[in-house]
This record gives structure tokens, C-alpha cells and sequence, in this order.
């Protein structure tokens, strides 16, 4: 990381952008919104606007902001978003700011595809605290006696959850499960899991010869008008992928020790070491903390995509309302 880009982390720890109070950018009072963890969502024009913040979540909290945190998810997200539109259909339009995505407006399958290729997981929902409780089945999927943590499972698996509620956990659930819920086809189901299985082996691939292991990521698909199914909100970032070190994965396995991660684990373990589950509000997050998150996602950033992280430092409020209602306007 060159030296420029160490100061700018540290000088914008009080810019960040953690919630853009830009709506009239977007239409006003009439436009659609819908606020996420990590995603601020306007819908208008029949377009879907969507402004990656600089917060970060982790135990469905949100836990503070991390310094250029939304451009680099919103840059490694359109990377393969742009790259993958062969694999399966997006709903990527282009690219109005570096924290905007504009894209088609899609209704949200009611389901997340999550696909796994270790078995590993810090939070209540991961593979990895199901086993270590008993658990020998999980989403349906039947899993050996005898295997340990962070080991690679015999094949990638794809373990769906629900979509809960704004403010509720997502549940980890079998095909049946959630066909039953009545809300999902068994061909919207099928499809969307052909495209995450489809995916992930490409994201594998690309990853592979950047020296890194894709572990685990999970997909969101959507409705277009036009009735297609095709992949919405983000793809392979940090936030939504665990990411290994390939070169000294093995090693640090034998040894007991947790893989060498890009992506929001340092956080998540952090909170661990801290004594902190869920349970409660969380913890305040150091500037120390903040800064080597962001980090780790600019470095994930530039192996996977092979270019260098050049943020852009002005003022996030005015340049985003700039940029979108210039690219309106067009």
C-alpha cells in the first residue's frame, strides 16, 4: 500500500460516509427507499440506485464506518458484476460514483444463496457452529463424522436462508424449506442455484490465480421486468465472501491457527477476542481497528482486479448528488 494511500486512510477516519442525506439527488419525497446494513436503495425512473455506505455490520449490527470501505465495494462489485454477465445475468447498468451503482429494478427473490466451499464461520449461522455443536446436517446437506474446522468440504455445497425482515436474522434453511414457504418456485430456486454454483467456480478460477481462496459468498437474485432472473446487490466483495490467502493456507491450518483473511473477519474476530457474540450493543471500534479493515479491503481489492486503489477523497455527500443527478439528467 503505497504511503499516500496510508495517509489518506487516516485522514478521512471523520468523512466517512455513513448514511448519504442526498434522497433529493433521487427524486425527492416520491422516490423508493430502502436502507440497509451496508446499502442505502433508491428507486426511481425504473432504475434502482444503489449507494454503498462506508458502515460496517457484523452479528446483524452495525458497528461504525471504515475509511473508503463503500468505494472499494462498489468498484470490486461492478468488476464482477462486468466480468461474470456471461456466467449469469446482472442487473449492473453502469457505474455513476464511486459508492453508486445504477442498475435495473428488480423484485428481490425471497431467498440468499449461500455457497461454501470450507468448513469454517465465526457467527450463529455458519456451517462451522453448527458441526462443532452436533450438527451432522446442514440445509439439507448430510455432513462426515471426523472433520475439522476450516478444512475443505468433499464439494462446494449451496446452503440457502431466508430473507428476513429488516431488523431479523436470516435463517439458514433446505431447498425443501424453503419451497415451502411457499414464496420461491422450484424453477426460480433451481435457477438460482445453477447461476450461484455457476458463479462461484468462476470466482474460484479468478481467484485461484490471484493467489487467493474463495471460501464461501453468498448471492442475492431478483426479478427483472421483463421476468427475468438475474444476480442483484453486490458479488464477491468482502462483505459478502470469506477470503483466504491460498500461499499459506495449509500450513497455518496444520498449525492450529486461523487462515490469513481479506475481508470483514478482522472484525468479526476482533469482536470475539473482546468477549462480544451478538449479544448487546456492540463495541466501539478503534481507529486501529478501522483503519486495518480497510486495509485488508483495499488488498483485496487490488489482487483480485489487478489495479492499483485509487480512491477518491472529496467530499462524498455533494460529489454523489452531483454524479446522480448528472447521470439523471442524461
Amino acid at each position: 500500500m503505497s504511503e499516500g494511500l496510508e495517509k489518506a486512510l487516516g485522514s478521512t477516519l471523520e468523512t466517512t460516509l455513513p448514511s448519504p442525506a442526498i434522497r433529493s439527488a433521487f427524486g425527492g419525497a416520491s422516490t423508493e427507499v430502502y436502507e440497509g446494513k451496508v446499502r442505502d436503495c433508491y428507486a426511481v425512473d425504473g432504475k434502482r440506485y444503489i449507494v454503498t455506505t462506508d458502515r460496517i455490520s457484523a452479528f446483524d449490527h452495525v458497528l461504525g464506518t471504515v475509511p473508503f470501505k463503500g468505494q472499494v465495494l462498489t468498484r470490486l462489485a461492478a468488476y464482477w458484476f462486468e466480468t461474470t454477465k456471461d456466467v449469469a445475468p446482472n442487473h449492473l447498468l453502469r457505474v455513476v460514483d464511486p459508492n453508486v451503482l445504477e442498475c435495473l429494478d428488480c423484485r428481490p427473490l425471497m431467498v440468499e444463496m449461500v455457497v461454501r466451499a470450507y468448513l469454517t464461520g465465526t457467527t450463529s449461522t455458519s456451517i462451522w457452529t453448527h458441526y462443532a455443536a452436533g450438527a451432522r446436517t446442514f440445509a439439507g446437506h448430510t455432513l462426515p463424522d471426523g472433520l475439522t474446522k476450516n478444512q475443505k468440504l468433499a464439494q462446494t455445497i449451496v446452503t440457502p436462508a431466508t430473507k428476513a425482515p429488516k431488523g431479523e436474522h436470516d435463517q439458514t434453511a433446505s431447498r425443501a424449506d424453503i419451497l415451502a414457504e411457499g414464496h420461491v418456485s422450484a424453477a426460480e430456486f433451481d435457477q438460482a442455484a445453477a447461476y450461484a454454483l455457476a458463479l462461484f467456480a468462476h470466482g474460484q478460477r479468478v481467484c485461484q490465480e490471484r493467489g487467493l481462496l474463495l471460501v464461501d459468498t453468498k448471492y442475492e437474485l431478483g426479478i427483472a421486468k421483463d421476468g427475468r432472473l438475474v444476480v442483484i446487490d453486490e458479488m464477491h466483495t468482502p462483505d459478502s465472501s470469506r477470503y483466504w490467502l491460498a500461499e499459506t493456507y495449509e500450513a497455518r491450518v496444520k498449525a492450529g491457527e486461523e487462515p490469513e483473511a481479506l475481508d470483514k473477519d478482522v472484525v468479526r474476530r476482533h469482536l470475539l477476542e473482546a468477549g462480544y457474540r451478538g449479544d448487546g450493543p456492540p463495541p466501539p471500534l478503534s481507529n486501529e481497528i478501522r483503519v486495518r479493515a480497510a486495509q485488508k479491503y483495499i488488498e483485496a481489492y487490488e489482487r483480485i482486479t489487478g489495479t492499483r486503489f485509487e480512491p477518491d477523497s472529496r467530499e462524498p455527500q455533494s460529489r454523489i448528488a452531483e454524479n446522480v443527478s448528472r447521470a439523471r439528467s442524461r
